[in-house]
């Protein structure tokens, strides 16, 4: 069931810190090093016969610092609790957050940014739910970057927002070697990508705070072996909790939501001086 929100007018982004300045940085470093490169070092997969050269860890650690400012500015700052979702298209990823929404409290003030190569179908579906909603469309990027997260900051009045829900482009590779600045990093993989889609993808499962196993529902329709699945977690990113959901009845989504919601305590966000009245879960 959706529910209206009131959109509170955007207000440009200001910040106590210092504005952050023109994001030139990746842009200068991938003429350095060459586009095709600038996206696709870091995954251990240098075919190229070259080993990572200095330029490369330059941008590698730029893009760190970039993501670690803006985590700065959003839980430090702001105190906006930020959750990153990443995984395949078609995976589930903003169905999950449609769920997400269906769950929060009225009074809590959620924001979103949708990273698609091209179109906003998924922004539109979110904005259904009367949240600001910004689109982000990456092009031949296959992953969102701090600079694009950091432009899309300037439409959402920080100070009025308690949680952003940020949806990367579909891809199971590239978003594992650019950080966002998200608290809580969230990775997405359906049983109709396969068994064997874990094990194919160890370095974004690790590069997460937790996995998601979406369309369990789905699992012997499309033969995919849960078990197979599991085993690949707990062997890949045996610290990672992983949920099981099948997002289009809800099933299992509380327990995610519950985990998200811890998560947040620990790190300290307490919101904007709102009194939420959590929405019930089952076994509470």
């Amino acid at each position: 069931m959706h529910y209206e929100r009131t959109i509170r007018p955007i207000r440009l982004y200001r910040t106590n810190r210092a504005t952050l300045p023109p994001v030139r940085w990746l842009e200068e470093l991938a003429d350095r090093l060459g586009a095709a490169r600038a996206h696709r070092f870091g995954h251990g997969d240098h075919d190229h016969g070259e080993s990572a050269t200095d330029a490369e860890a330059d941008v590698l650690a730029a893009i760190r610092e970039r993501a670690g400012e803006i985590h700065e500015t959003l839980a430090h700052d702001h105190g906006v609790f930020a959750v990153e979702f990443v995984g395949s298209t078609g995976g589930g990823k903003t169905k999950l957050i449609e769920e997400l929404l269906e769950r929060a409290p009225t009074d809590e003030q959620i924001g979103a940014i949708v990273g698609d190569v091209a179109g906003e179908d998924d922004a539109t579906r979110l904005r259904e739910y009367g949240i600001p909603v910004e689109n982000v469309n990456t092009g031949k990027e296959c992953h969102l970057d701090p600079g694009g997260i950091e432009t899309a900051l300037s439409a959402f009045d920080l100070e009025e927002l308690d949680t952003l829900y940020v949806e990367n482009v579909g891809n199971m590779v590239c978003p594992a070697d650019f950080p966002l600045g998200a608290t809580v990093r969230v990775l997405v993989v359906s049983t109709t990508e396969g068994d064997d889609v874990v094990a194919k993808h160890p370095l974004l499962v690790q590069k997460c705070d937790a996995a998601v196993v979406n369309k369990v529902d789905l699992a012997e329709a499309v033969g995919t072996d849960l078990d197979r699945v599991r085993a690949d977690l707990a062997r890949v990113a045996p610290d990672v909790p992983v949920f099981e959901t099948d997002a289009s009845s809800g099933a299992g989504v509380d327990e995610l939501g519950d985990f998200l919601e811890s998560k947040r305590g620990e790190h300290g966000h307490h919101g904007h001086d709102h009194e939420h009245d959590r929405v019930h879960h089952p076994g509470e």
